[in-house]
C-alpha cells in the first residue's frame, strides 16, 4: 500500500539540494507534516544525516545521490525515489549554487557550469518526475528561484541568466500545465541566509557587496532564514486544491529603527 493509501494528505515529496540550507529545512518542514521525503544532493551524507533526524522524530525519509547536471543521476534518482516512496505527488526543485563572476570576464566554462546546475538541472528533473503527475492528474511542483530574476545583480552573471530563465522557463510550464491537475508554482528568496557564497574570497565578498550597495540591491542588513523559504514552500503545496499559488516572493524583515 502507497504512503497516499494510508494517508491521502501525506504526499510523497522530493526535495533536491536537501543536504543544507532551504533544501534541508523544506525536507524537514515537509517531514514534520507527514510527507515522506526523498532527499537528493551530491552530498549525499548530509542528506542521510537530515534523513536521520527526520526518522527519529517519527518522520519518513530516505537520502538518495542526485547530480543535477547529470542526466543519467537525474534519471537514476527519480526512478529510485519512486520506488522508495511510492508516485512522487511533491516536487521541490531547490539544487544550486552561485560564484561570483562578471557578464565580460566570465571564464564561458564556469558560465555555463552556473547556467547547468540553476537552470538546466531543473529542467531534466521537471523531465523525469513530472510526466508521471500529469498522468495520474495531480501533484504540485515547487521551483525555488531568487530575487535576481526580478532584480539583477552585478557579478553575478551566470547566476542571473540561469535564475532569470529558470522564471520564465516555470511560467512557461505554468501555461503547458493549465488544466492537467497539477500545479507549478515559483518561490522567490531575498537575501537567505545559507552556503552559497561561503566558498566567496574575502576579496571577492567586498568587492561584490561595494558594488551591490551602489547600485542599491541591499537595502538593508536583513536576512531570510531558511525555514522561512520552508514555510513558503509548504504553504504552497497544502493549499486546498481549487486555488494555485503560482508565485511567493519572500523578503527579510527591516531591523526596527530607532526613534530619534
Amino acid at each position: 500500500m502507497s504512503a497516499r493509501e494510508q494517508h491521502p494528505d501525506h504526499r510523497p515529496a522530493i526535495v533536491t539540494g536537501a543536504s543544507s540550507g532551504i533544501g534541508r529545512a523544506t525536507a524537514l518542514a515537509l517531514a514534520a507534516v507527514g510527507h515522506p521525503v526523498v532527499l537528493g544532493a551530491r552530498r549525499v551524507e548530509r542528506c542521510q544525516q537530515v534523513a536521520d533526524e527526520i526518522i527519529a522524530s517519527g518522520g519518513a525519509a530516505v537520502a538518495l545521490p542526485l547530480d543535477v547536471c547529470d542526466a543519467a543521476s537525474v534519471a537514476r534518482f527519480a526512478s529510485a525515489a519512486e520506488a522508495s516512496v511510492g508516485s512522487i505527488e511533491v516536487l521541490v526543485s531547490n539544487a544550486g549554487n552561485v560564484s561570483p563572476m562578471s557578464v565580460v570576464g566570465a571564464d564561458p566554462a564556469a558560465f555555463a557550469e552556473q547556467v547547468a546546475v540553476n537552470l538546466l538541472g531543473p529542467q531534466a528533473l521537471l523531465h523525469a518526475v513530472v510526466p508521471g503527475m500529469i498522468e495520474r492528474q495531480r501533484g504540485d511542483v515547487v521551483i525555488v528561484t531568487s530575487e535576481v530574476a526580478r532584480l539583477a545583480r552585478p557579478y553575478m552573471a551566470g547566476y542571473v541568466a540561469a535564475k532569470t530563465g529558470l522564471e520564465g522557463l516555470i511560467t512557461a510550464l505554468q501555461m503547458e500545465l493549465e488544466g492537467t491537475g497539477v500545479r507549478a508554482g515559483m518561490v522567490r528568496p531575498g537575501p537567505t541566509t545559507t552556503e552559497q557564497g561561503s566558498t566567496w574570497s574575502t576579496e571577492d565578498i567586498t568587492t561584490v557587496l561595494d558594488v551591490w550597495s551602489r547600485w542599491g540591491v541591499l537595502r538593508h542588513d536583513g536576512y531570510l532564514r531558511p525555514e522561512d523559504l520552508a514555510a513558503a514552500v509548504l504553504a504552497m503545496v497544502s493549499t486546498p486544491r481549487g486555488a494555485h499559488l503560482r508565485l511567493i516572493e519572500v523578503q527579510p524583515e527591516a531591523p526596527i529603527r530607532e526613534v530619534p
